[in-house]
């Protein structure tokens, strides 16, 4: 059975956390520093209507306000976070094998699989704003060791095509769940094709800038959908779309089952 689902970018959960008071602990750069955060699903701290798509739990669009600003370090286990820069520079620091101080720009990402248990900081060090997406996932196992690692998608050398960035692809980098990202950067009109590897598997598509058809739904900056239990997704990009893409088995559908019949039963 097919189902699907539009988001609006103003339907998101939004909130604004201010690096003063008790929350300068977690929150760097007091005085003066805020994060902003928009937050496709409800998860936690992370307020946002669905409760996640398969093991996603988080996909959060984020920026770091005021130099200094970020999160400074604290602790996760069984927990897989990805953090996607679209603007400004994000200063990464974990605890993963020997730990790693990593300086992401435009175009970079990185995934840092918790596992047993690592720490990480993350900080927006220059006066300019950080806008990052942000993914978190269950892993298909637990207490893995902890483990970094970091790419790069050039927007200049790849654009209309669907690049796979993370995932099981030559080039992809690896992760310890049945989940694909991958990203499609365009400068012309084009219809565009994505084959998800069964119809168990779901895909989730976030449309950064830009604009995108599918089907009947026409998406706008910020806004995305997510559709499972069909073969093909076949959407219409407009020129200079950026889009990601994210592809991941339908487990732990439960929980989100379960609050698709509460709204219905609200509405």
């Amino acid at each position: 059975m097919t189902r699907f689902f539009v988001l609006r970018a103003h339907e998101r959960g939004h909130d604004v956390i201010r690096s003063d008071g008790a929350a300068s602990s977690y929150v760097a750069g007091h005085p003066g520093a805020f994060i902003s955060r928009e937050s496709s699903f409800n998860f936690h701290q992370y307020q946002g209507g669905r409760p996640g798509f398969g093991p996603i739990r988080v996909f959060g669009d984020e920026t770091f306000h005021g130099a200094g600003c970020g999160y400074n370090m604290h602790p996760h286990h069984n927990f897989v976070i990805c953090a996607f820069v679209l603007e400004g520079e994000l200063t990464h620091i974990n605890t993963a094998g020997e730990g790693t101080v990593d300086r992401l720009r435009q175009g970079d990402y990185y995934i840092f699989s918790a596992g047993s248990g690592g720490k990480h900081c993350e900080l927006s060090i220059s006066p300019e704003d950080m806008n990052a997406i942000y993914l978190w996932v269950l892993p298909s196992q637990l207490y893995l060791p902890p483990a970094y690692h970091r790419g790069h998608f050039d927007l200049r050398t790849r654009r209309n095509q669907i690049i796979q960035l993370v995932g099981d692809a030559d080039g992809a980098l690896p992760f310890p769940q049945d989940l694909r990202v991958s990203r499609l950067a365009t400068d012309r009109e084009g219809t565009f094709t994505y084959t998800p590897r069964s119809i168990e598997h779901g895909v989730y598509i976030f449309v950064v800038d830009g604009n995108l058809t599918c089907g009947d739904a026409v998406l706008g900056r910020r806004d995305s959908l997510g559709v499972a239990g069909v073969k093909i997704v076949e959407f219409e990009a407009a020129d200079t779309t950026d889009v990601l893409i994210v592809e991941t088995a339908m487990i732990h559908d439960e929980r989100v089952r379960a609050w698709e019949k509460e709204q219905a039963e609200v509405a």
